[in-house]
């Protein structure tokens, strides 16, 4: 089993999401065996999305986990609020968004949020390999 956690900077939030992209495709890179075009996009995108929750939701990013298991790629963001990701109608016209959970819920086979004594969660999502 592969693991990879990544400090992904929150003093720059339009540059977290394209650090923990390249960190994630970085960590993919370097797997045996390689992950199939489209299975390493699914994780792109995942982390992608997850990251941009946790910075304008979650109050920020801890810090990006990857973990890669037989059949999937586990993809944990931990973030610095208490309250879990929830189901919304996308805004199709304010820019609001609705759009980033919902579709990591439909490329993830499982999603899980664990809320910390401690304060903050990771929000994580296991994407097929």
């Amino acid at each position: 089993m592969d693991t990879m956690s990544v400090d992904v900077a929150t003093d720059r939030p339009a540059g977290s999401a394209a650090v923990a992209r390249d960190s994630a495709r970085f960590f993919l890179e370097g797997l045996v065996p390689t992950l199939a075009s489209e299975a390493a996009d699914t994780v792109l995108l995942g982390v992608s999305e997850l990251v941009t929750n946790a910075l304008r939701h979650g109050g920020g990013t801890r810090t990006l986990d990857l973990t890669a298991n037989p059949g999937s790629i586990e993809v944990a963001v931990h973030d610095y609020s208490p309250h879990v990701p929830r189901m919304r109608t996308p805004d199709l016209n304010g820019g609001t968004g609705g759009f980033g959970w919902p579709m990591v819920n439909r490329l993830a086979t499982a999603t899980a949020v664990t809320r910390r004594a401690t304060g903050g969660k990771p929000v994580r999502a296991l994407l097929p390999r």
